[in-house]
């Protein structure tokens, strides 16, 4: 796997953006039983950066915390098989991946929602990666089951690498 990190506001959280970013994201691909070798770009930006691409991207003119933007087109979350099909569109021929999708996380939130939800920024930070690799994998949290089970697959992702609420 590989992680391309583009960090627009030089944030500096006290830890390795990107290992951390890294660990999490192989952990979710772990869990989930994904065997490809992907690659996967990682922004982290400001309220305004993240504000402009909510607008255009989902018409939401307002800034959030993290935004996903899965490459595959699942017919249901978490079956890869679908990547075969979509092989030809997905191959990177430089990497030899498959281009598995964009993560952009606000620099901001993770620190105002760490603060507000009482725990680390490492555990904010990780728990957005996480949150967001699971939409790369097709999962959604529209519907209350939904998010439930993407609420227990984010806690079993932190709990196994040991990043917990405090």
């Amino acid at each position: 796997m590989t992680f391309y990190v583009e960090n627009e506001t030089g944030a500096d959280f006290g830890f390795d953006i990107e290992k951390t970013a890294m660990d999490v994201a192989l952990e979710v691909l772990g869990s989930e039983e994904c065997d490809y070798d992907v690659e996967i770009g990682l922004t982290i930006t400001d309220d305004e950066g993240i504000r402009e691409l909510n607008k255009s991207f989902r018409d939401i003119d307002a800034p959030t915390d993290v935004l996903s933007f899965p490459n595959v087109s699942y017919e249901e979350a978490g079956d890869f098989s679908v990547i075969e099909s979509e092989k030809n569109d997905l191959f990177n021929p430089d990497t030899g991946r498959i281009m598995f999708g964009d993560i952009v996380i606000n620099e901001m939130r993770v620190r105002s929602q760490a603060e507000e939800y009482g725990h680390s920024l490492l555990r904010e930070f990780a728990f957005l990666v996480a949150h967001s690799m699971l939409h790369l994998c097709g999962y959604d949290h529209i519907e209350d089951a939904e998010a439930k089970v993407m609420e227990e697959k984010q806690r079993k992702v932190l709990d196994k690498l040991g990043i917990s609420r405090e």
